[in-house]
């Protein structure tokens, strides 16, 4: 068994990577302008367009820093909790509930609330 070689990475692809990572690239507001193409497209307001997102989201099981991206864009476009708690609740038939359960606390991390503990007593 070969020991596999480690790849080498241009200096622009590591910083760009890491810009990436910290949220800090142009690549992000390309990524916005193309979100809001794509919005109008569907002519859905823009509040109903993130909340549509978010059931996504939820479906496909998406990684937790997919949740703080598109959370503070329904909270930009108007959405409140209480519609994104909304949209849990409307897709729990369809997408069952282990991936509700599974998202609500990457919800509530990008609303910034506090986990429970789990302690039960």
């Amino acid at each position: 068994m070969s020991v596999p070689t480690r790849p080498v990475v241009d200096d622009t692809t590591a910083d760009a990577l890491a810009a990436l990572a910290l949220g800090q690239t142009d690549m992000l507001e390309q990524a916005s302008d193309l979100r809001e193409q794509l919005r109008q497209g569907s002519g859905l307001d823009p509040r109903a367009f993130s909340l549509v997102k978010i059931a996504a989201l939820v479906a496909i099981d998406a990684p937790p820093a997919s949740y703080l991206w598109q959370v503070g864009a329904a909270l930009d476009a108007g959405a409140r909790p209480r519609d994104i708690l909304g949209v849990l609740t409307a897709i729990a038939p369809q997408v069952g509930l282990p991936r509700v359960v599974a998202a609500a606390p990457e919800i509530m991390l990008a609303l910034d609330l506090e986990l429970p503990d789990g302690d039960d007593g």
